[in-house]
């Protein structure tokens, strides 16, 4: 049965189970990743325009930019609003039942477009319906993974959904490229629709088979499931006592506890300061906002948009092969992303990859304006360099790297509505659709930024643009140097206690050591001994608070326990022993 073995991974305890929960909550980004790369090709179907498309050409029907521009970017907006409404379904529900109905709505989505058979407005819904699924997903699956993991191996494991987003994009580029012999026929897209709904049943049903977030759990008041979700997801389902247990639930009680003394988390705190316990609540809004949104303008999209430009230089001239190449790039490289957030932690990779970033974008933007690489063909040729070297170092640095800071930066007071802000800060910054709007609607619906993407309306994008990018890498480096603390290997408890530090500072937080550690993968047993003793001296105390829930409303369990107390006269008659186990 699964949750008997223990598995040593990079010196970590790890069950089966959690080992398959990473797995399979990965398939969350392919599903991201596969959703947004799939219409880039349909787009380019012969029957997709003919049954949706506005304008009659010699070739056949095709589309008006504002129509193709709606098709594509609905399915972001619904994102965004996915990515809001998760903060509600993840703390009412918990985060298992919040993903399978992420995936259901997905699902529903994928099922409209399908039956789509002349509207595009019919096809645009259903993108739209498909989006708030991955945008619920967007949030939901980084922060399970976060609670779930180990802190051994929780960058790695929060780190392989950027690399599914990027296999998902792959794989939804193959699957068009091997439907286009059929592209006359209403079959070409609607399997690459149809292999969407596929792809996500595992992770709607595999996700109920994994462990619950023991976080979740303990936050109300399900001690006992708490303490057997550690168990198994360390590998001790069969021994929930053993000292790793021991140690991982003081831990998170001792975090727990100080919240249950300041009452419940709200929209309002996460912008708002408030003298609530919580260290640095409003700082760490803003932060995740702001590295999400700068992971969108790092330029990724911008290489990805001039692809087919580029490589037609160097004699490519099939959009496709231009998007399989560097969606390739960005795969392999992710690999290497997942052992980087690990060994190096979040904060230098962070930087050096923007500033990697901004240096080849500097060169890429300088030959482009310099030489036309459409009629210069060393042009060309390096600034396809320049293009495979960015998405190489986006692909192990700012791709992994800030799914994982959003899934361990927040206290669990508000984790779920700050995971959910930062993540709409992703897919606000995603915007690289904008470049097909028609000038007047971009003044209406942008007018703030219509100064800055006028270009994008008028004579497309000019190769110098991407100095605007090497920018806005500028700009992120000097947000992770002074602003980002290193949270490598600790606890998600100890995330917090680091950010209460008044001393000290991001630049200086590697050093940092939590209480009771002699380095951040080692405990020191002594102190631990000394802490449970004292912990279980006071479990009595656990028992006359109430336990302040993310959703707003007091712990239901630690209602009915009181009630349960008041009317059979437990409170009264409990052995010591047992008031302990209750409340652990």
């Amino acid at each position: 049965m699964l949750g008997k073995k223990s598995i040593r991974v990079n010196g970590a305890d790890c069950g089966v189970e959690a080992l398959i929960l990473g797995a399979i909550t990965s398939i969350g980004g392919f599903l991201f990743g596969y959703d947004t790369g799939q219409i880039s090709g349909m787009l380019l179907f012969r029957d997709f325009k003919d049954r949706f498309g506005q304008v009659d050409t010699p070739e056949g029907r095709d589309f008006q930019p504002i129509i193709q521009s709606l098709l594509v970017s609905l399915m972001s907006i619904g994102t965004l609003l996915g990515a809001l409404s998760a903060s509600y379904t993840a703390d009412w529900w918990g985060r298992r039942k919040s993903l399978t109905f992420g995936v259901g709505v997905f699902i529903i989505g994928n099922i409209i477009q399908i039956t789509a058979m002349n509207h595009w407005v019919h096809m645009m819904m259903g993108r739209f319906v498909a989006g708030l699924g991955v945008g619920n997903l967007s949030v939901g699956v980084p922060m399970f993974q976060s609670e779930c993991s180990p802190r051994e191996i929780r960058g790695a494991v929060v780190a392989s959904y950027q690399l599914m987003i990027t296999f998902g994009i792959l794989i939804a580029n193959l699957v068009n490229y091997g439907v286009r012999e059929i592209e006359d026929q209403s079959a070409s897209w609607r399997i690459v629709i149809g292999l969407g709904i596929a792809f996500s049943l595992p992770l709607g049903l595999g996700i109920l088979l994994v462990p619950e977030s023991p976080r979740w759990l303990a936050a109300r008041s399900r001690w006992d499931e708490a303490r057997l979700s550690l168990a198994r997801l360390r590998g001790m389902k069969n021994d929930p006592q053993h000292q790793l247990i021991e140690d991982d639930m003081v831990e998170m009680k001792g975090i727990l506890e100080k919240e249950r003394a300041v009452g419940v988390g709200s929209w309002a705190e996460c912008f708002v300061p408030k003298p609530n316990g919580v260290p640095k609540q409003v700082y760490r809004t803003i932060l995740g906002i702001s590295l999400h949104f700068l992971q969108q303008w790092t330029g990724v999209n911008y290489f990805f948009y001039y692809g087919a430009t580029i490589f037609e230089s160097a004699g490519i001239e099939d959009p496709i092969q231009t998007q399989l190449i560097l969606g390739a790039v960005n795969v392999a490289c992710t690999f290497y992303g997942l052992y980087v957030v690990e060994k190096y932690g979040r904060r230098w990779p962070l930087l050096i990859g923007a500033i990697w970033q901004a240096a080849w974008l500097a060169v890429f933007a300088s030959m482009g304006t310099a030489l036309d690489p459409e009629n210069n063909r060393t042009s060309g040729i390096l600034m396809i360099v320049s293009a495979a070297m960015f998405i190489a170092s986006f692909a192990v640095t700012w791709g992994p790297i800030c799914w994982v800071v959003i899934g361990e930066t927040f206290p669990l007071r508000t984790r779920a509505k700050q995971a959910s802000l930062a993540t709409a800060g992703n897919w606000l910054g995603n915007c690289e659709y904008l470049a097909s709007l028609p000038k007047d609607t971009m003044l209406i619906l942008f007018s703030v930024m219509i100064s800055f993407l006028t270009p994008l309306a008028t004579d497309g994008i000019g190769y110098a643009y991407g100095f605007v990018f090497v920018a806005t890498n500028i700009a992120g480096a000097l947000l992770v140097y002074f602003f980002l603390y290193e949270s490598v290997s600790l606890s998600l408890e100890n995330v917090d206690t680091m950010y209460s530090q008044p001393d000290l500072k991001p630049w200086t937080s590697k050093k940092w050591m939590p209480p009771g550690y002699v380095t951040r993968m080692n405990r020191d047993e002594d102190f631990f001994h000394n802490d449970r003793a004292q912990h279980a001296s006071g479990v009595d105390d656990l028992d006359d608070r109430t336990t302040a829930v993310p959703s707003g409303r007091p712990s239901r369990v630690v209602d009915e326990e009181k009630k349960a107390d008041g009317v059979n006269g437990l409170g009264a008659t409990e052995s010591r022993e047992e008031r302990v186990n209750r409340a652990v």
